[in-house]
């Protein structure tokens, strides 16, 4: 069995982060390389969402370069953690991942990301299993991390371009108010 840990922080509360993550998580996506759809929502913390995904692999596996999964969401706990399940094939395999988000306190938030991949088949196993898996998660830690930086620093532009269209909203009916008071 493969173990991939790795962890980050970034500029944002744990509610932030995980209202980035499960936005995104929600829809689906699609790239040139990988392509994610949504077979169940699962319910408002994301407990139960199945999801199907598409994705390279190295082409030994005589598959043209392509493999896919069907994972589902367990034991989400908004703001807290969520764990995913899945199996995948080629290389009929399982694998496991826990994302969860501590609060530093000051806006921040350390990101866990722990992932564990098993081939089914002790002799594909032994031959491929270590190979397909750093193929399969080379680009996740550098991918992840700037996937929630670029959604946080959207949202955070976003929430300041609100505030300072309230502000100005709110100078604005201050001098209505100050002329229907003080007509000149």
């Amino acid at each position: 069995m493969q173990e991939h840990n790795f962890d980050f922080v970034v500029d944002g509360t744990p509610e932030e982060v995980w209202d980035v993550i499960w936005k995104r998580t929600r829809v689906g996506i699609e790239t040139d390389t990988v392509k994610i759809e949504i077979y169940h929502p699962g319910d408002e913390e994301g407990n139960g969402l199945v999801r199907h995904c598409h994705f390279p692999v190295p082409r030994y596996l005589l598959s043209k370069g392509r493999a896919q999964s069907w994972e589902w969401i367990t034991e989400a706990t908004r703001p807290v953690s969520w764990r995913y399940d899945a199996v995948g094939k080629p290389l009929w395999s399982k694998a496991s991942g826990l994302t969860r988000l501590e609060d530093l306190g000051g806006g921040k938030t350390r990101v866990y990301f722990r992932e564990t991949y098993e081939v089914f088949n002790p002799v594909m196993r032994a031959l491929f299993e270590r190979r397909v898996h750093h193929f399969i998660s080379k680009d996740n830690d550098r991918l992840i991390e700037a996937s929630i930086v670029h959604s946080l620093t959207r949202l955070h532009e976003k929430q300041a371009q609100a505030q300072e269209s309230g502000k100005e909203k709110e100078e604005a009916e201050a001098e209505k108010k100050e002329r229907d008071e003080h007509p000149v």
